[in-house]
């Protein structure tokens, strides 16, 4: 940022009435229109006293997320410059927060159906996986959001001994989209629920017209019984990580030398890499009414030498329990790229899951499903766009688009935004445009 003049001599003023701080949420918005969301909000939603206008409430929350508000008072962000033109529905921070309060738990049960239908709409016009009769892959996962104070409903310590609330995640591994997520206190196991969150979550991808085989991914907090026995009834395939208890670390050690297979890591040697994998046959929940034959595949890494573990141990395992065919390889190497769910969590809390703003509980629920909305609703778009962007996280689609500023101009009675020259994502931009144009109005 060098410049060949004063820049403490450049004089600034805020009197330009048709600039557009965000123009660049114009896709999104449109994507937004096409799948009438806000018409689906104001059908579902039956708010007790604050539900006047719900679908554009909602639709200024999600608009203020997807430019990086994380905050209820970020939402007067949509009301700045000529924004108000541009988008001439939105609502302000106080009606805002008026209206989360508002909600209950049916309420927010209400925006979980909201989003259901959404994803089938986006899914529908092409803003999902791109073969939807293809196997899918579906991540559980939970995660901390942390609060600072002792104001908030529900906000409490967990195993990690950090305040904050404990939502579930299930995610796309495709696409990076949210299938479904729920608010929990902070006190709560991660797998709390798991049975009816595994359950709902995969009713959801089979309504938005995935027919393919489906595969759910988990760490060790999902391992249970009533995890493995769920996607068992429900023909979905598992690939669980497993707490290492005693039957678990007996049935490693009784795995024979001559059964390792090295990891072909890319450029490098089983002596650099220092990994092998195996596995074994292995009878989950043994002695109990619901034991499960299952496939037990185990990683071996050598420590880090100078480490503290290398003190004690020649290998540090790590295995998982699944019932899909294939090579061993393959699906130990499949397995760990479950951590692709973190890319969703982290995305989400780089805006609207930043922390969760109301003291609350019901009106943070409802935030938590309108940030998700938001991410599937960027997501889209970032599909939509072409190769460029196609595999974008929200927060390069956040500064490659939605963050981009605009000029509004009206000319033969149509409004015109003139957008900045040399933008190196202009063309993404009008293929993302271009495409939801073509996209037919639901409403």
């Amino acid at each position: 940022m060098q410049a060949s003049h004063d820049l403490a001599g450049v004089s600034v003023s805020f009197d330009e009435p048709n600039l557009v701080p965000c123009a660049g949420l114009l896709p999104a918005a449109a994507l937004a229109q096409r799948l009438d969301v806000a018409g689906v909000v104001d059908e579902r939603l039956t708010l007790g006293r604050h539900g006047a206008n719900s679908g554009i409430k909602a639709m200024t929350v999600i608009g203020a997320m997807l430019a990086g508000g994380d905050s209820i008072d970020d939402t007067a962000l949509l009301r700045v410059g000529a924004l108000p033109q541009l988008f001439d529905l939105s609502r302000a921070p106080s009606t805002i927060g008026t209206w989360l309060r508002d909600f209950r738990w049916h309420n927010v049960r209400q925006l979980d159906a909201v989003s259901r239908e959404l994803l089938a709409r986006q899914w529908a016009a092409g803003a999902g996986p791109v073969d939807l009769s293809a196997p899918l892959t579906i991540d559980l996962d939970s995660t901390i959001v942390a609060v600072f104070g002792r104001g908030k409903q529900g906000a409490d310590f967990g195993y990690t001994k950090v305040r904050g609330y404990h939502p579930q995640l299930a995610t796309i591994a495709e696409t990076g989209q949210v299938v479904f997520s729920r608010l929990r206190g902070g006190a709560a196991g991660a797998a709390r629920g798991a049975k009816s969150f595994l359950t709902e979550t995969i009713s959801r991808v089979r309504a938005a017209g995935a027919t393919g085989q489906l595969t759910v991914r988990a760490d060790s907090a999902f391992y249970s019984k009533a995890v493995l026995h769920t996607a068992a009834k429900f023909n979905v395939r598992f690939s669980i990580t497993v707490r290492q208890d005693k039957r678990i670390r007996a049935a490693i050690e009784a795995i024979p030398e001559s059964a390792w297979r090295p990891i072909p890591y890319w450029l490098s040697t089983p002596e650099v890499s220092g990994a092998d994998v195996a596995e074994t046959r292995y009878t989950a929940f043994a002695d109990t009414k619901r034991a499960m034959d299952v496939r037990l595949i185990v990683r071996r890494v050598r420590p880090t030498p100078g480490s503290q573990l290398a003190l004690f141990t020649t290998w540090d395992y790590h295995a998982f329990v699944t019932d899909r065919a294939g090579d061993t390889l393959e699906l130990e190497a499949d397995h760990r790229r479950h951590a692709i769910v973190e890319q969703s969590i982290a995305e989400l809390k780089s805006a609207g899951l930043a922390h969760l703003p109301s003291g609350r509980f019901m009106a943070n629920a409802a935030w938590l499903a309108l940030a998700v909305i938001g991410h599937n609703l960027a997501r889209a778009v970032g599909l939509v766009a072409g190769d460029q962007l196609r595999r974008a996280t929200t927060t390069t689609l956040r500064r490659a688009l939605f963050t981009m500023p605009g000029r509004l101009v009206r000319s033969g009675r149509r409004r015109r935004l003139r957008l900045p020259k040399n933008w190196p994502w202009a063309e993404a931009f009008a293929t993302a445009l271009t495409a939801i144009t073509a996209i037919p109005k639901r409403c």
